[in-house]
């Protein structure tokens, strides 16, 4: 698949690891093409990912259902770049689209739209009311249902990432946080691996849109430790290699 800075190279990260980070990027080594973003929910996480999105070359698109407009007046109070528009326009006029809302949201929002032509992207964790657990898991997930809604490519990314870090700098303990990034279609989930390196993210390929079914238990033990077992929200996982 190509590399997230338009190289044709499925190794890429592991080149990225290996450089320097100190150094400054090879001149061979071009920017991602920028791309417009649409982020469907301003909450804590929603806003968040238009934060530090914002802060790249891409075009940034807030909605919800006050049309966008004060989550992204706070963003720009912040000299954050990012602009308004009811759901629909937002869609329309985007190349990716992150559904930034809970599970049940995402599956209204991906029923009622058109997708046609965009990439889609869940971050959701489908947590039961109670936050007891998953409300599916096993033989699907909520990034496969949503999928079955929309006519579009659906990329599962970011559910590991506590709404926290958008505030910071995208590192614990000097490493960047890592997101997981699963999906069936190799130039879609290539963009998506684009856009969160150019956010500040360390992505890793997971694989296949059906191993949400394991990034999606992942993000809940997350939940469990930083909420549960009083572990805090200053915490990711992340996939170590030597």
């Amino acid at each position: 698949m190509p590399s997230p800075q338009g190289a044709s190279s499925p190794h890429r990260n592991e080149h990225q690891r290996r450089r320097d980070p100190r150094g400054p990027a090879p001149e061979t080594e071009k920017r991602t093409r920028s791309m417009n973003i649409a982020i469907i929910g301003t909450g804590n996480i929603g806003s968040g990912l238009a934060r530090v999105i914002g802060r790249t070359s891409h075009g940034v698109v807030v909605s919800d259902q006050q049309g966008g407009t004060e989550a992204a007046a706070k963003l720009a109070a912040e000299g954050v770049r990012v602009q308004a528009a009811d759901t629909a326009t937002a869609i329309a006029e985007a190349e990716i689209v992150i559904l930034a809302t809970p599970y049940g949201a995402s599956t209204q929002i991906a029923g009622a739209n058109d997708f046609s032509g965009k990439i889609v992207v869940d971050l959701s964790n489908p947590v039961t009311e109670d936050f007891s657990g998953l409300q599916l898991g096993h033989d699907s997930s909520a990034a496969e249902e949503i999928a079955k809604l929309v006519s579009a490519p659906v990329v599962k990314a970011f559910n590991t990432v506590f709404a926290e870090h958008y505030a910071g700098d995208l590192t614990l303990g000097g490493l960047k946080i890592q997101t997981f990034v699963a999906g069936d279609d190799a130039d879609a989930k290539a963009k998506v691996i684009a856009l969160a390196e150019d956010a500040g993210f360390e992505a890793r390929d997971a694989g296949g849109l059906s191993n949400a079914r394991y990034l999606e238990p992942l993000g809940y033990l997350n939940i469990a430790f930083g909420y549960l077992l009083g572990q805090g929200t200053g915490i990711a996982p992340a996939w170590l290699s030597a």
